[in-house]
């Protein structure tokens, strides 16, 4: 059985504001039934393609993004729905632009893997393992010669520590005091291949080191954990003291993508991190501090199930883009 990763110990109060607990809990529970009906359309055939789903992980995205301004620019991987709907994305344009639509918030062209909202500053959805970083290190490059008071933020697997890009652009980075936070969801697999058997040193905070980049581990299955860990970090970035690197240890629920046949790992394995969910997790705790209903959830649960079927019926009656436009965007529109 995968081991839970160390995590380092911190005094996370755990106390949280009624209102921005059950906040954090809509948030969650969104992206949570959401990947559950993109699995539905994806064997409907309305989804194709690749399909990387978020299950288990919610409380990494939604902990991240509070500590986020607007102006901040988000960077992801192609397990990405997760963080595009807790950044504001438009669930209604995520979801036509899975089916292909030109109502998608990339003209149906990106799909699942490359979701993409320049007013939310989401700059991908990204399907190259570790390709995302070295953009982050370029965005961060530009805000710092333009003086924006920026962060920029890059989600990025476990299996990204592996690639060549992600050594390069923390040098970069710490080289050139870089205001960058770079996030690490580690579920523990990278594709199929379990962390014990894939990294020599499977604490991967310990990695930042090599570049004199501060860095800190949480525990991934709390939002309010996250969420406290993640302000700290963007605080120290923000600050003008150069990039942070932050390991979230998480896990995912369901297989790698649609694809996997998933015979890496345990039915059991997968029940054990069940028990850790950030969802109940927080659901409990703002039952017993807070007194959240029955009712409450139920209300929280028809107003989600209500979003998905209007973004299911916005993607089902967008329209597929014309031959015409096929040569459009092949390269960048010269603007007068």
């Amino acid at each position: 059985m995968l081991k839970e990763p160390k995590i380092d110990t911190k005094n996370v109060e755990r106390v949280v504001d009624a209102e921005h607990g059950r906040f954090l809990l809509h948030q969650m529970l969104r992206i949570r039934r959401f990947e559950e009906k993109c699995a539905e359309l994806y064997s409907a055939t309305k989804i194709r393609g690749f399909l990387h789903l978020y299950d288990g992980e919610e409380a990494v995205a939604v902990g991240v993004m509070q500590a986020l301004q607007p102006e901040d620019a988000v960077i992801a991987t192609y397990r990405e729905h997760g963080q595009a709907l807790a950044r504001g994305v438009s669930m209604n344009n995520a979801l036509a632009e899975m089916y292909g639509k030109q109502e998608g918030c990339a003209r149906g062209r990106g799909g699942s893997m490359h979701l993409f909202d320049a007013e939310t500053h989401f700059y991908g959805g990204n399907a190259i393992v570790a390709g995302g970083l070295p953009v982050a290190v370029g965005m961060a490059l530009a805000d710092k010669k333009l003086k924006q008071p920026s962060v920029t933020c890059c989600f990025f697997g476990d299996g990204a520590v592996q690639e060549g890009e992600f050594h390069e652009s923390l040098n970069l980075a710490a080289l050139w005091h870089l205001p960058v936070l770079f996030v690490c969801e580690n579920n523990g697999y990278a594709m199929g291949v379990a962390l014990e058997i894939s990294e020599a040193v499977p604490d991967l905070a310990k990695k930042a080191a090599a570049y004199d980049i501060p860095a800190a581990t949480v525990d991934g299955m709390d939002v309010l954990a996250v969420e406290a860990a993640a302000q700290e970090a963007v605080d120290y970035v923000r600050s003008g003291q150069g990039p942070y690197f932050l390991v979230c240890n998480t896990y995912r629920y369901r297989a790698h993508s649609m694809f996997d046949a998933e015979l890496y790992r345990s039915k059991e394995e997968v029940e054990h991190w069940r028990h850790l969910d950030p969802i109940e997790q927080l659901t409990s705790l703002l039952q017993v501090q807070d007194g959240l209903s029955q009712a409450e959830l139920a209300e929280m649960e028809q107003k989600v199930a209500a979003e998905i079927e209007t973004a299911v019926a916005f993607a089902e009656a967008g329209t597929w883009e014309p031959v015409t436009e096929l040569e459009r965007f092949v390269y960048s529109e010269r603007r007068v």
